[in-house]
């Protein structure tokens, strides 16, 4: 068992939420771009070290496996170690294309069955899907996102079936959603205008929306947003400061002068940048990457972040608590990425290398677990 030298810092108040990603169960749509077959592990097996101590593959522990998010018993896996090591929930990446839905069967199930009970809400991935993310040609568009007022309507129509489940995570009573990449609407005022109307159509009370930082920056009320969801890697601030010199990484012993091939970034620098911008003039909830490592996806076109361990991630999780002053009782989040990116380096589910480290850091952190409601 692995240890971590921090000490708890409780704080009953906050509710901790961690970016989930669906793409571990096979589609027709990747069957047909990437292979017969294909789910996220395929990447992940791919991971290979590029540099003296570059830890690749990530494997994932006995425990969970290689699993397949068809499979109800792995869902309620998932979410009993969640609850164990205090995550609060779960946010779900949601791909919408104009009515059409990709992924979508892991948290079909979830919202049919009621299982398993722990809370979740939904994060908008409202990119084009494009081969990119795999080191390819980043102009070829597989799925094409579209916007207008009916496909706003449309798909406020069926968030709302996610809304009304009593496991949906609210913010002052309203159903909490999240868009990744704001700047990319062509007008996101009105269509969160049109969120909002029809949402007020369909009985709700209002709806907390956030955008997320991953590549945005700046105050969100005039996009049409409650609140900013803070996001690392954040790509908007990949300074001169977090990049690691060839020098800096020959005398850590990690690489050899000459033989860098991805992007290499530091961690310990990344937490301390966090802290450095976590005062802003408006509403943002802060985030905390477990690591980010996404050489599996991209090769040597891929990026790593050099010095994440369990005991950094206690580090980085304790520091942001420690500073973070919840809005309102119920403006109370953080967000953990991730509960599963593996082939982004970023996942808070056990592996062989370091185990449950990463969970039993932050529970040590967070001094609680959550009590069932199964």
């Amino acid at each position: 068992m692995h240890g971590v030298g921090c000490r708890a810092v409780v704080n009953s108040d906050l509710r901790y939420l961690a970016f989930y990603l669906p793409q571990f169960h096979p589609i027709p749509e990747n069957d047909q771009w990437w292979g017969e077959g294909f789910t996220e592990w395929t990447n992940v097996r791919k991971g290979n070290p590029l540099f003296t101590g570059h830890h690749q593959p990530h494997a994932p522990a006995a425990e969970l496996g290689y699993y397949d998010l068809r499979d109800a018993q792995t869902r309620e896996k998932q979410a009993d170690l969640a609850r164990a090591h205090g995550i609060d929930g779960f946010v779900y990446y949601h791909y919408w294309f104009n009515g059409r839905r990709l992924l979508e069967r892991p948290f079909n199930a979830v919202l049919a069955s009621g299982s398993p009970s722990l809370p979740f809400c939904l994060c908008w991935a409202n990119e084009n899907w494009t081969s990119s993310w795999n080191a390819h040609d980043p102009t070829t568009v597989l799925v094409a996102q579209q916007y207008g007022d009916d496909d706003d309507r449309a798909h406020l129509r069926w968030l709302a079936e996610a809304f009304r489940d009593p496991r949906y995570i609210r913010v002052d009573g309203r159903p909490l959603f999240l868009v990744y990449h704001a700047s990319a609407m062509p007008d996101s005022r009105r269509t969160t205008d049109n969120w909002r109307d029809e949402a007020q159509r369909l009985g709700f009370d209002g709806l907390y929306l956030c955008r997320v930082e991953s590549f945005d920056r700046g105050d969100p009320a005039p996009l049409g947003f409650d609140a900013a969801v803070e996001f690392w890697p954040n790509w908007k601030r990949m300074g001169p400061r977090l990049r690691l010199a060839d020098r800096e990484l020959t005398d850590a012993g990690r690489i050899q002068q000459g033989d860098r091939t991805a992007i290499l970034l530091s961690y310990p620098v990344a937490m301390e940048l966090a802290g450095r911008y976590a005062d802003v003039p408006f509403k943002r909830y802060p985030c905390v990457m477990t690591g980010w490592d996404n050489t599996p996806r991209r090769g040597n076109a891929g990026t790593v972040f050099v010095g994440s361990s369990p005991e950094q991630y206690a580090a980085w999780l304790a520091a942001t608590i420690k500073r973070f002053t919840p809005y309102s009782p119920s403006e109370n989040l953080i967000f953990i990425n991730a509960w599963n990116e593996w082939a982004e380096g970023a996942h808070l589910e056990p592996d062989e290398r370091w185990s449950r480290a990463y969970l039993e850091a932050h529970h040590g952190v967070t001094g609680r677990a959550i009590a069932s409601t199964a």
